[in-house]
């Protein structure tokens, strides 16, 4: 259960992965799976909703190819695919709201609500310009992300998984070259890279470039290049849009 947990968390809700994503799948081993094209008929599809965990969870994030060069994420190894990656995850626990409901409070997605502390963007000041300059992105860009996405907190992490400043999911920093998502010089570097591909593939469309750092590329391409009707998404971009604009 606790693996499951860990692998719905990470992708079940998540913009930079979820594109990649056809269907969560059970096998007949009981391993689970997601794909990015429809399973076999053999699979059964999952239909029990995971318990919150009430302790932090750790679990691991494995990245396969089959032979159709179809994506697949699972929460346990296989040797009957290509592997392409693992990586660790450390998903926080939910807190409880109160002792009347019993119920469980995930915080969201995004922590861009939470004030960030100026002493904080100062230490990422010449590190972001130095990245920026070396991808060739606005730093004033780079930082209205970093402030929507963690304001500002190298240790922030989502209940989907991302991780770091720049909020990277395990897929996004893997494809980039992060090792380490915690470390801010490699989290800064990767989700600068990741920009500046978006911002190549939605030439002078600044606010696509935002949607699909948000809901993945693929989104933005399947509806039309235009930003998907995500209301988290559509609210990102809005929001990204005005600290960029304000740190203009």
């Amino acid at each position: 259960m606790r693996n499951c947990l860990v692998i719905f968390l990470i992708i079940g809700y998540c913009g930079q992965v979820k594109a990649d994503i056809y269907k969560k799948s059970v096998d007949a081993n009981g391993i689970v799976i997601y794909t990015n094209k429809a399973p076999v008929p053999a699979a059964k599809p999952i239909i029990k909703t995971p318990v919150l965990a009430t302790t932090p969870t750790t679990g691991y994030f494995y990245k396969y190819q089959d032979a159709a060069k179809s994506v697949i994420y699972t929460d346990k190894p296989r040797t009957d695919v290509a592997f392409i990656s693992k990586t660790k995850v450390i998903v926080p626990a939910a807190t409880p709201i109160s002792s009347v409901n019993k119920g469980f409070y995930v915080p969201p997605v995004s922590v861009s609500n939470t004030p960030y502390d100026i002493a904080d963007k100062n230490k990422f000041n010449q590190l972001v310009s130095q990245v920026a300059a070396r991808h060739q992105v606005d730093e004033k860009l780079v930082h209205a992300v970093i402030q929507a996405e963690s304001a500002y907190r190298p240790n922030a992490v989502s209940t989907s998984g991302a991780v770091g400043l720049m909020q990277l999911m395990p897929a996004t920093a893997s494809r980039f070259g992060v090792l380490d998502s915690n470390n801010p010089e490699q989290n800064i570097d990767g989700g600068t890279r990741y920009l500046r591909h978006l911002l190549n593939l939605f030439p002078n469309n600044l606010d696509l470039a935002i949607a699909a750092y948000n809901a993945g590329e693929n989104s933005v391409l399947r509806h039309n290049n235009s930003i998907p009707p995500y209301p988290e998404t559509q609210n990102y971009v809005k929001q990204v849009m005005a600290l960029y604009k304000q740190k203009s």
